[in-house]
């Protein structure tokens, strides 16, 4: 079984347990090797509520790092606060929580967000 493939599975076990609603919204995760993305998701209602990226214009950096992650997550935070949610619920999207996704979940979790 590929690498990727064994991604997906923990990904489909994760998405069982894990969802969120307006006030409690789900952040999923996805990192490709230059980027790193992360999105509020309402899941009762099938909304995105906020986004960011290693690709958005307040940050628009070159390489991913660590830092460049943390960035992505305290930009979240500030979207998150702007649409007064205090809690969320994290989706790591099968990624093992290490490394450039902790420190994204860091990043949030510093501008006073839950999970």
């Amino acid at each position: 079984m590929r690498k990727s493939d064994q991604r997906l599975k923990r990904k489909v076990r994760i998405r069982k347990k894990v969802y969120g609603d307006s006030n409690k919204p789900r952040l999923a995760v996805y990192k490709s090797n230059k980027n790193i993305y992360v999105q509020a998701i309402d899941d009762l209602n099938h909304t995105t509520i906020g986004s960011a990226s290693t690709l958005s214009k307040e940050l628009k950096v070159e390489r991913l790092t660590i830092d460049a992650a943390k960035k992505v997550g305290e930009l979240m935070g500030d979207i998150l606060n702007k649409n007064k949610i205090e809690e969320a619920v994290f989706d790591r999207g099968g990624y093992i929580y290490h490394g450039r996704v902790k420190a994204l979940a860091d990043g949030i979790r510093e501008k006073g967000i839950k999970f």
